[in-house]
């Protein structure tokens, strides 16, 4: 079941749940600009018995170099978001690509990841009742791309999936969501072609599928534009984490925030699906978040 927006079902339809993503992006747009007005007065002030949990506080537990590898961007728009979360009573949302490697199975390296992005929430859960959520989007068309079997693909999703569940995460596919959109009108962002030759090299390791290199990587390139704004699209009031850093900026949801994260340390900003790690694990031996927080 895929779980990566919140659906709406009631009389109205899909009608109705549009115009709930369209008040809610509403509401992130009035909040960044009373941001921007409360910072020009340097203060900040939340709704009557909310005083005591603020943005900047909850921004300060997590944005801190033990994760981030640089600042990330859309402040403005991320402290807008938190405020949003305080006053709804709601996790602080963040969503993160989740792709696929040479393994068929998940290692301890993708278990590293998950107790790491724990260990954020746990930041943040410290400071905010509600905590954070997370959801895993399951980048299955670059795999595809990638030139990796629909069997090979549903091995490594089907144990990621269960590693993910019983900690508290959702997940979802990036077609899913890519289709959704579509069929909402979205279109895809133009093609900013000075990144194909970066992209090739990366390419060059992992590119498996028809045609050359850089056919591949054009592929990519292209696949990305409509897929960043399905993302904007289905997690409108979302921070998007990425482990690559803001060279790549133009791969990303142009209108989320985003948090250049480290993968599985600080330090280390290799994807955990592209580190071979031997060691055993237990798929249950971690925390685990919870709805409202971190255990």
């Amino acid at each position: 079941m895929s779980i990566a927006f919140k659906s709406i079902e009631t009389q109205s339809g899909s009608e109705l749940a549009t115009t709930t993503q369209q008040t809610l992006l509403r509401t992130i747009d009035v909040g960044t600009q009373r941001v921007r007005q409360q910072r020009a007065k340097g203060q900040r002030q939340l709704p009557l018995g909310l005083a005591k949990v603020n943005a900047d506080l909850v921004l300060r537990a997590f944005n801190t170099w033990a994760y981030k590898r640089q600042q990330p961007d859309h402040v403005e728009q991320l402290l807008a978001q938190i405020e949003t979360a305080i006053a709804a009573k709601a996790p602080v949302e963040f969503c993160l690509y989740w792709g696929k490697g040479p393994r068929h199975k998940i290692s301890a390296a993708e278990i590293e990841c998950l107790d790491y992005l724990i260990s954020l929430g746990k930041r943040i859960s410290a400071v905010y009742e509600h905590g954070a959520s997370f959801t895993l989007i399951f980048t299955d068309t670059h795999a595809r791309l990638n030139g990796h079997t629909p069997e090979n693909i549903d091995a490594y999703v089907s144990e990621m999936k269960e590693a993910a569940h019983i900690r508290g995460f959702k997940t979802c596919f990036l077609s899913d969501l890519v289709a959704k959109a579509e069929a909402e009108g979205c279109e895809p962002a133009p093609v900013p072609l000075h990144l194909l030759e970066k992209l090739s090299v990366t390419a060059a390791k992992w590119y498996r599928g028809e045609g050359p290199v850089t056919l591949g990587a054009l592929r990519y390139l292209e696949m990305n534009m409509i897929e960043k704004r399905a993302v904007e699209h289905n997690f409108p009031a979302t921070t998007f984490i990425t482990f690559n850093g803001g060279e790549v900026r133009e791969l990303f949801p142009e209108n989320m925030p985003i948090f250049y994260m480290y993968s599985v340390r600080r330090g280390v900003a290799v994807k955990p699906w592209f580190i071979e790690e031997p060691r055993p694990f237990d798929l249950a031996e971690t925390p685990r978040l919870v709805v409202g927080g971190v255990l």
